[in-house]
């Protein structure tokens, strides 16, 4: 078959379709050494979205959210909150969500299963009906991720909570008021998730909450944000000291959610790795401090626009080191696209992944490609080399998937990427960004891949799909 020949698939999220039939069956082709040129649009934040999405379920009232990115996570998401009454419609960006009538409290396990942020709907579903079975969550399998510290957050606020088959049950003792009470709680460490369901839970506590130790996040701050906006008493977020006053319900809102910082890190690589120039909206800057300072260290050069638009200025890459850590240090979900970056840097790297015990699935495929990477533990060791060479490619995980595209981006010949699953899990339309701003790239059903490609035929098909 040629290239005339092959259909191409789209991203499942281009029809909003969350079950991802295709992104299963297919497979990503890149063409390297493309030079990319223009202005990239930042979508809303996942993680940032998912915990508001539960957060929702404390209102009985309607609750709208601006800024939502079209994602399978997402989707799923949306799949469990149907499946415990709620109801949604989803209008371009805009998710309309209505949690007036609950239809119980048992999450369904096929759904919860596949991800992990459905665990978010502990707290806001304990706290608003007294009583919740949830199932243990699943998602990308990149290391331990233990609900101990959440369990025991909600046992500090008077919940009983047993854990058997693998389901959570959790429901408020005693025969009296059924709200939660407020207590201090410390985390032993700095959970995001637990802090999330901590602080979501205290929002209709009887008392105060004082969490101590706690996440300090973007996605924390923006959650804190949503629920004041519902009338929530909630302060010291983005500080290790959040401190809820519980208040008896909480009432409608319209909330925007922050742009996704892990996809405008992702784009900042993209420019370095392309030794492109791109400029990149809307986002934080100061979200994205450590991945900024690491560019410039590595002889890039990151200029604030405006308020909310970030350029980068790629120049002669040279190797640094990296810990990951804990917000605000450099974040664990930038580790493997880092990694990508480094196998092209003069020099050797090291990288310390301190968070997440397994999130290495990305280093044997970078070396298939033609990397140096040696892994002692929980440190990657990268010694840069000259250039990247295009091959067959497996995605073992969400940020290990835009790890490849970029390798792919920058390798000479044609890499080809599967398991794309994952990469539609966090990442909206990345391949249409990636199109517009001038890389060779598209799907094709895994049997119509091709060993040998004519480059004239592949311009001239994106050219087509472009138009």
């Amino acid at each position: 078959m040629n290239l005339e020949d092959k259909p191409i698939i789209p991203s499942p999220m281009m029809k909003d379709n969350h079950s991802a039939p295709a992104a299963q069956e297919s497979v990503l082709e890149i063409w390297g050494r493309a030079s990319l040129k223009g202005h990239v649009k930042i979508s809303g934040a996942k993680n940032s979205a998912l915990a508001i999405m539960a957060g929702s379920l404390l209102c009985p009232e309607d609750c709208r959210l601006r800024n939502v990115p079209s994602l399978v996570d997402i989707g799923m998401m949306g799949e469990i909150l149907s499946a415990l009454g709620v109801k949604l419609e989803r209008i371009d960006d805009t998710l309309e969500i209505d949690a007036r009538h609950l239809n119980g409290s048992t999450a369904p396990y096929e759904l919860v299963s596949k991800l992990r942020a459905s665990f978010f709907a502990l707290g806001p579903l304990l706290a608003r009906l007294g009583e919740v079975r949830i199932p243990l969550p699943g998602g990308c399998a990149i290391g331990a991720r233990p609900v101990d510290l959440h369990v025991r957050g909600l046992q500090a606020m008077g919940a009983e909570v047993h854990i058997e088959h693998g389901v959570v049950h959790a429901f408020i003792k005693g025969t009296g008021s059924k709200r939660l009470k407020g207590t201090k709680i410390y985390l032993d460490y700095p959970s995001v998730g637990a802090t999330e369901t901590i602080m979501m839970a205290a929002t209709l506590a009887e008392g105060e909450t004082i969490i101590e130790n706690a996440a300090r996040e973007p996605e924390i701050t923006d959650l804190a944000g949503f629920c004041r906006a519902m009338g929530a008493q909630i302060r010291g977020d983005g500080t290790n000291t959040i401190i809820v006053n519980g208040v008896p319900s909480l009432h409608a809102v319209d909330y925007p959610v922050i742009p996704d910082r892990i996809e405008a890190g992702t784009f900042l690589v993209a420019g370095a790795i392309t030794q492109s120039e791109l400029l990149i909206s809307p986002v934080v800057s100061d979200h994205l401090i450590p991945v900024i300072a690491k560019l410039n260290e590595m002889g890039c050069q990151v200029i604030a626009e405006d308020a909310n638009s970030l350029r980068i200025i790629p120049g002669h890459l040279r190797a640094t080191d990296i810990e990951t850590l804990p917000y605000p240090g450099f974040p664990t979900d930038m580790q493997a696209p880092f990694v990508a970056l480094l196998t092209l840097a003069e020099g050797n790297s090291a990288i310390a992944e301190t968070v997440f015990e397994n999130r290495f699935g990305h280093v044997p495929e970078l070396n298939r490609m033609g990397a140096d990477i040696r892994v002692k533990n929980n440190i990657a060791l990268v010694r840069g080399v000259p250039i990247l060479s295009g091959a067959p490619v497996m995605a073992t995980d969400l940020r290990a998937s835009a790890a490849l595209v970029l390798a792919g981006l920058a390798a000479d010949g044609k890499t080809t990427i599967r398991g794309l699953h994952h990469l539609d899990r966090g990442y909206e339309n990345l391949e249409d960004k990636l199109r517009l701003l001038g890389a060779k790239l598209h799907r094709v059903p895994a049997d119509a891949e091709t060993e040998e490609d004519n480059t004239s035929v592949v311009e001239n098909q994106l050219a087509q799909v472009a138009q």
